[in-house]
């Protein structure tokens, strides 16, 4: 009989993230309109953005070890009341003469309760769902990010000139406790080891075997982990910084269009994530039930069965075509600068090459997420996707770095970086399937 996707503990978990979610966005909106009114400089919240991402880098692993040593939903509970709390106190605290060491100490501890929260939310999607709901609890789960990322920032800007920061921080708190109250009721089938003894000890043994699992016992999740790392650098930085810069800067258009684009784009993403969902029991890679056994009680050599069977069918229809779809759709784009065309028709070939290709990464991405929840022990998946959380956050700005010289340098030939960049992500692609 087909197990059902949408179980109690799934729907409770979905309502969280969008209360959550719903909550970070106004919130960010809220604090970088502040902070730009307040200093007249963008960069400043973007150098206290980029600083507070350091924590979650270095301490993610550790919210992995948690996941998978503690009861997770007591974990989440604890982490959405401690953020509520935070921004309560902030708002409290805020005024204009200390507003940016506020903001700024707000930013770094939401970074380090994020650095707990996010492996463990991802580490609890394969304890609720098993086989191909897995791929569409992900897709899910990614949907709800999107809505949320279309709808907040315009509620909350709304919110914000009608009433200020202050107000927005408190409705950032409720949707917070909200969060924690709708995760009272999630119960999990999954035992936590505990730590029992000295806990940094077991810590530091955690580490070092979550290490060896990935870079010599498991080199297929390491695989798949540092192709998604590789695939967001391409993609983030050509978006990230390369569509304002070509719509703003190239074209010379003004902001309702680059604003119309990012609609465009996060509706594509809702699109691919939904995709990802129906082709689940389509895409030719057979699901981790397939041998027979539930996720959370797979031996180590019954994760390797079932994942080398997943990778067995990533050059037959799984991760290679994705990644070779977005290297496709970043060629016409380049394409679209290079011949002659108008103002309008290069801006309309952008924007469908880049919603092309959010619906092939946003694809992509939950496949590989699935896959790797789908091939780890239960006892080690809070770590294994700390790991993918970490290296990944470490791939983006890095992207966006190398981007952002990349298109100053080209400005006059931006061609110069949209085709390269796709004759190689597509590049990247057959060669993983033809190695698969």
């Amino acid at each position: 009989m087909k197990e059902k996707l949408f179980t109690r503990n799934f729907m409770l978990l979905v309502l969280g993230q969008v209360s959550s979610l719903f909550g970070n966005y106004i919130l960010r909106l809220a604090l970088s309109m502040y902070v730009l009114e307040l200093t007249g400089s963008a960069a400043v919240f973007a150098g206290l953005l980029s600083a507070a991402t350091i924590p979650t880098i270095l301490l993610s692993p550790f919210g992995g070890i948690l996941a998978d040593r503690a009861d997770r939903r007591n974990i989440m509970v604890a982490l959405d009341a401690m953020t509520g709390t935070a921004v309560l106190c902030a708002a409290l605290l805020l005024s204009e003469q200390r507003a940016l060491v506020v903001i700024g100490a707000l930013l770094v501890l939401l970074s380090v309760l994020g650095a707990f929260e996010t492996p463990t939310v991802q580490a609890c999607i394969p304890s609720m769902l098993t086989g191909d709901n897995i791929i569409r609890g992900n897709a899910v789960v990614n949907q709800t990010a999107s809505i949320s990322y279309l709808t907040a920032p315009l509620l909350g800007g709304i919110f914000y000139a009608a009433f200020g920061i202050k107000p927005v921080m408190y409705a950032s708190v409720l949707c917070f406790f909200v969060t924690a109250f709708l995760e009272c009721f999630i119960r999990l089938d999954y035992r936590p080891a505990g730590f029992g003894g000295n806990a940094l000890a077991v810590a530091k043994a955690d580490f070092l075997d979550s290490v060896r699992f990935i870079g010599k016992e498991r080199r297929d999740i390491l695989r798949i982990l540092l192709l998604t790392a590789l695939s967001r650098f391409f993609v983030m930085g050509v978006t990230l910084v390369g569509l304002p810069f070509l719509v703003r800067t190239v074209l010379g258009l003004d902001a309702r269009y680059y604003g119309a684009a990012e609609s465009v784009l996060a509706v594509a993403v809702i699109a691919g994530s939904m995709a990802a969902g129906v082709l689940a029991g389509k895409v030719k890679y057979p699901a981790a039930s397939s041998v027979g056994i539930k996720p959370s009680r797979q031996s180590p050599n019954a994760c390797k069965q079932s994942l080398g069977s997943l990778l067995a069918g990533i050059k037959k229809g799984g991760l290679s075509p994705m990644l070779a779809a977005v290297g496709l759709c970043i060629v016409p784009a380049g394409l679209a600068f290079l011949l002659p065309a108008g103002t309008g028709v290069r801006y309309a070939v952008l924007v469908a090459a880049f919603c092309g290709m959010q619906i092939a990464i946003s694809m992509f991405s939950i496949y590989a997420v699935s896959m790797i929840q789908q091939g780890t022990p239960e006892h080690m998946i809070g770590k294994v996707m700390a790991y993918t959380s970490a290296i990944t956050m470490c791939a983006q700005p890095a992207g966006q770095m190398v981007y952002g010289f990349l298109f100053d340098g080209c400005k006059e030939a931006v061609w110069l970086v949209l085709i390269p960049t796709g004759v190689i992500v597509c590049g990247i692609g057959v060669a993983v399937g033809r190695k698969g």
